[in-house]
């Protein structure tokens, strides 16, 4: 609950703080504390994965009894926890809301950064979405304490510092308040408050890149459309609960037929960057990387990652629509094997995964990062990116900014924008920094014969290619890349009999195991 206010609940906390910070003068003398709950022994390739070299690890986290306590918070006390953190903490925080749900709950976003209000050129939005299912809630509360950790650090972790001087962190800490109202404490399986007011599982209601989703779309899915259309999200994590382990897209597959007894993994052309990405959540998380059986009827995880489709597909997530419509690197974290666990374990949750949240984060400062511009030094808004041999692609913003988080390597990038001639361009990308890549497109009417793009590599500019001189015909510019569709996608839509044996065996399993 939000901070009680007797006088015998004040001397409590005085006698707490004062046993507290005993613990932690007795802590300081060890000169290392294990932030995530791990083993320590995973702390050197934990260096290898920090952009920036000689930042400490986040320090471990003690709670701030004078905000928030390790409850669950039903929609009243969140939003009166986030109103109050917002106005405790205006210079790193904004709160705002991208819609309402069925039932008229406010479904709120706070910023967390050095630069709260405004998008600050150069820096990456990332975001966190949980509660996507009402009943799974543990995601919820660790999205609350995230915030918090991250406005009562900022002064005094140097790490926390500087991803929030160089990163926009937007967190959605419940998509799906109706459910959660109608779900109960302590059960840890079944389908009671998984679905929206409406009965909508929100995780199959966004449209689908393998089949036709033919379910109607609900107004929390709707608002989620509509912010990551407004706003590029470079990486994104979407919690959940009844399992342990980072999921990755495709969720889904071509196969329609029964296609939850029919699992097989279905790789995306960014599998390695994927793969990446969840490795570094399971590996910073206490246990996930161990890849134990939550039970002994659920599957096992090797190294506490899977491709989405390979456990189970389906139809319309939230991870595939990120990663296919707006190149938004999106995994999924299951992260308690009981959906709605009794809160006494939410401390223990929180240990195990803050430095998860805060590793999984940082990632989006890996790979290729820049402008693209016109002749006169002027940004190209909505340019379209694609790395050559990985067919989804992204855009940049009004300001001409691009990211891509790559894995070190040489890759070749195909630039196009509307009005001017398409550049392929190459560049490295290195273990220790990301590579800072300018690119300007010439008109399309004329090509002159003038030197490529300067690449930044560790800060010294390195000329890409050149352009050969004469007349260019243009040619359309794709707005956006997507992987060419299969052949036989059009013919499998979610129609008919079996499309519906198909949907409710995958509606059980998904309310089972997560």
């Amino acid at each position: 609950m939000i901070l009680r206010k007797s006088i015998a609940g004040q001397l409590l906390q005085l006698f707490a703080l004062i046993i507290i910070h005993a613990s932690c003068h007795t802590l300081a003398s060890a000169k290392t504390v294990n932030p995530g709950g791990g083993e320590l022994q995973q702390q050197p390739q934990l260096e290898q994965q920090q952009p920036i070299q000689g930042l400490p690890e986040p320090r471990a986290y003690m709670p701030d009894s004078q905000n928030l306590d390790f409850v669950y918070h039903d929609h009243e006390e969140l939003t009166r926890f986030l109103r109050a953190t917002s106005a405790r903490y205006p210079n790193l925080t904004a709160l705002y809301s991208i819609g309402k749900s069925i039932q008229g709950r406010d479904l709120w976003v706070m910023v967390v950064s050095s630069s709260p209000y405004e998008h600050m050129i150069g820096k990456p939005d990332v975001k966190y979405v949980g509660n996507i299912h009402g009943n799974e809630p543990v995601g919820r509360e660790m999205l609350l304490h995230l915030i918090q950790y991250f406005v009562t650090s900022y002064s005094s972790d140097q790490y926390v510092k500087w991803l929030l001087d160089n990163t926009r962190i937007h967190i959605l800490p419940t998509m799906n308040p109706d459910g959660y109202a109608v779900s109960k404490e302590g059960t840890c399986d079944g389908g009671q408050g998984r679905y929206n007011a409406r009965g909508f599982d929100l995780n199959r209601n966004f449209p689908d890149y393998f089949k036709q989703n033919n379910k109607r779309g609900q107004p929390e899915t709707d608002a989620v459309k509509d912010w990551i259309s407004k706003i590029q999200f470079v990486l994104s994590g979407s919690l959940h609960g009844g399992a342990l382990v980072a999921s990755y897209p495709y969720d889904n597959t071509p196969n329609s037929m029964f296609q939850t007894y029919s699992a097989a993994p279905s790789l995306t052309p960014d599998d390695d960057v994927l793969k990446h990405l969840s490795l570094v959540y399971a590996r910073n998380h206490a246990k996930m990387s161990r890849g134990v059986a939550c039970k002994s009827a659920t599957p096992a995880f090797e190294n506490g990652i899977t491709n989405g489709a390979a456990w189970y597909p389906l139809t319309g997530g939230m991870q595939d629509y990120n990663y296919v419509w707006y190149g938004c690197m999106e995994i999924t974290l299951e992260i308690s094997c009981c959906k709605f666990p009794p809160a006494y374990e939410l401390k223990k949750y929180w240990e195990d995964n803050q430095l998860s949240l805060i590793k999984f984060l940082a990632e989006a400062h890996r790979g290729v990062q820049g402008f693209v511009f016109d002749p006169a030094g002027m940004p190209i808004e909505r340019a379209s990116i694609k790395i050559k041999g990985r067919d989804v692609g992204f855009q940049t913003t009004k300001y001409g900014e691009f990211w891509r988080i790559l894995l070190p390597g040489y890759y070749k990038a195909e630039v196009f924008a509307e009005g001017f001639a398409p550049r392929e361009v190459e560049f490295v990308i290195v273990e220790q920094h990301p590579t800072l890549l300018n690119v300007t497109l010439q008109s399309s009417k004329r090509i002159e014969g003038i030197g490529g793009p300067m690449v930044s590599v560790g800060g010294v500019g390195v000329g890409v290619g050149g352009s050969p001189g004469g007349i260019y015909r243009p040619m359309q510019a794709a707005q956006h890349y997507r992987p060419q569709m299969p052949p036989y996608a059009a013919a499998t839509s979610n129609d008919g009999i079996f499309s519906t044996i198909s949907n409710g065996l995958n509606s059980l399993y998904s309310n089972i195991f997560g």
